[in-house]
């Protein structure tokens, strides 16, 4: 699962990267660049099944940021560097201003969110004129992909986004070709002052991400910079004088995590007690090859014990004895928190 994190220039959209990632790297004005860094998601219940079961590895999931140049300024549009990667991703995270500019510029956090998705859905907007147009000429004005286009073009001509529309599962699958970007889901990320970094999202901007149907979250990101430098030991002390009760780094992984509708379902062994992630939706052999190629290819059965009863049993061969063990075939859909051990044959 990939996650776009872009902004306007003097966000401090690269300072939160680095951050996140524990990666050091450099926004350079003016020039498009992108930089990946993966992180990984908080999950109690994998400490919570590491200590039951006492593993030589443990292996939180983990979400990939791409870190993408966003428009210098309004009206600048996107790199076309930038739309070739926050093509290849599942969501976006947009870092707006939440705190005064060097020099004396007022945040208008709400404007730049609008800014931004107004770039979504001019490209998109330009991609279904131009298939439009090519249809027109080839076929005139029929056919069911023909009149769906139409029906997008009217919604994006009014400046909306197409994560607002409703869409069949046919009309998904006829359209996902497309990748429109104003059709992925998007996190609004406030980066606030440090006096504010306990504080939540502006109401103006909350409003404006419903609008578009997206969340937002706000956090100060050269606070979690220097949290992220403390020794663990050390962050409780720095939280709590900020007034704050965790880095604000895991309340952004959760809502990323949450945005991009995954889940993660857990394998354990003695070897290794590992997360890995899926789509909520996903059925057991997707999840499989989630593993590996070839426990997809050869599913056959899922042996599934939820996470719940693991933790109540105590251990696999408890929460066997006790029935909490089921045997799941290929129509299975994986829960979130479910542990599993897959059958195959190749």
């Amino acid at each position: 699962m990939k996650a776009g994190l872009v902004g306007f220039a003097q966000s401090g959209k690269t300072t939160l990267f680095n951050a996140l990632t524990g990666l050091h790297k450099a926004g350079t004005p003016g020039r498009a660049h992108v930089n990946l860094g993966a992180i990984k998601v908080p999950d109690p219940r994998v400490d919570a099944l590491s200590k039951i079961v006492k593993p030589r590895k443990t292996t939180f999931a983990e979400m990939v940021f791409v870190d993408v140049a966003g428009p210098s300024g309004k009206g600048a549009g996107l790199p076309a560097e930038s739309l070739r990667a926050l093509a290849e991703v599942d969501a976006f995270c947009l870092v707006v201003r939440g705190f005064v500019a060097a020099d004396g510029t007022p945040p208008d956090a709400a404007r730049d969110l609008r800014d931004f998705d107004a770039e979504l859905v001019l490209s998109d907007l330009d991609v279904v004129e131009k298939r439009l147009d090519r249809l027109r000429k080839e076929h005139g004005k029929t056919g069911a992909e023909y009149h769906e286009l139409e029906r997008l073009h009217g919604h994006l001509e009014s400046g909306k986004a197409l994560r607002a529309m409703r869409w069949s599962d046919a009309e998904e699958k006829e359209m996902a070709h497309f990748g429109f970007l104003s059709r992925r889901p998007l996190l609004v990320v406030v980066n606030v002052s440090e006096e504010a970094a306990a504080q939540p999202a502006p109401e103006s901007v909350e409003v404006a991400a419903r609008e578009r149907t997206a969340e937002a979250i706000a956090l100060a990101a050269p606070v979690e910079a220097e949290i992220a430098e403390l020794d663990p030991a050390d962050q409780p002390e720095f939280l709590q004088s900020l007034g704050l009760t965790e880095p604000a780094r895991a309340r952004f992984v959760r809502a990323a995590y949450k945005l991009l509708d995954s889940i993660s379902f857990f394998t354990v062994g003695e070897d290794e007690v590992k997360a890995w992630t899926i789509r909520r939706g996903d059925r057991a052999p997707r999840a499989a090859g989630r593993i590996h190629s070839d426990l997809e290819r050869g599913f056959v059965k899922a042996e599934v014990i939820h996470y719940g009863d693991f933790l109540a049993a105590g251990s696999e061969a408890k929460a066997r004895h006790e029935g909490k063990l089921r045997v799941e075939g290929k129509e299975y859909v994986v829960q979130d928190g479910d542990i599993l051990h897959v059958r195959f044959a190749v």
